[in-house]
């Protein structure tokens, strides 16, 4: 059954059909999609960052990363659709696989990264988008992976750079399942309305309440 109240991404995406009208036609794909290119040995790693169309954007712009993903994790329901994980009844987490060029970026330089693009203080939520199914976490595949997620919390922890405690989860890898088409580099296809719901959302005005101006 789907939840009563939407999420802040479909409310806003209704609302944006009205004010943008006929501009909001899908662009054409850009050179950005253009074939990643083969790496031997490429890395991969998953976040949950959200709207899993922000965290492909924003890894997307970190040097070394080859291919980002949207998709679901963590779940009970096999090859869930959108409205069951949107709906809260699938236990998935909308999420991001990630995969890069070891010989540019690495395991511990991404999640470097991916940091300043969350609110980690928030629990069941990212920005205006509310339940479980949005809470931030990170997946390791390997003990060495947890290791270093788990170091990157607590030295985030420590700092004592932001207001509350972190509640970002490091939880182990389960089967990833790719979003439907239509996530799939959703800021590049769609971007007048990617960025009606990012701004909307007020994704970008609380990472600098948190982090400070991006430099």
């Amino acid at each position: 059954m789907r939840s009563m109240t939407k999420t802040g991404r479909e409310r806003l995406l209704a609302s944006s059909l009205i004010v943008l009208g006929g501009l909001l036609a899908a662009c054409e794909p850009s050179a950005a999609q253009a074939e990643k290119p083969a790496v031997a040995n490429a890395g991969v790693a998953i976040f949950a960052g959200g709207c899993f169309w922000c965290t492909e954007s924003d890894f997307d712009k970190v040097p070394g990363v080859l291919e980002t993903t949207s998709g679901y994790i963590g779940g009970h329901v096999p090859n869930p659709t959108y409205e069951q994980v949107s709906a809260g009844n699938s236990g998935h987490i909308e999420a991001v696989r990630v995969r890069y060029d070891p010989s540019k970026t690495s395991y511990a330089q991404l999640l470097e990264a991916f940091w300043p693009t969350i609110d980690p203080i928030t629990p069941n939520a990212q920005f205006c988008d509310r339940g479980p199914h949005y809470r931030s976490a990170i997946f390791f595949s390997t003990p060495q992976e947890q290791q270093l997620a788990e170091a990157s919390k607590a030295a985030l922890e420590n700092s004592a750079r932001l207001p509350g405690p972190v509640v970002t989860e490091i939880l182990p890898a389960s089967t990833f399942y790719p979003a439907e088409d239509y996530h799939q580099d959703y800021y590049l296809r769609n971007p007048l309305r990617y960025n009606y719901y990012r701004n909307g959302c007020g994704r970008d005005q609380r990472l600098e309440q948190l982090w400070g101006k991006a430099k």
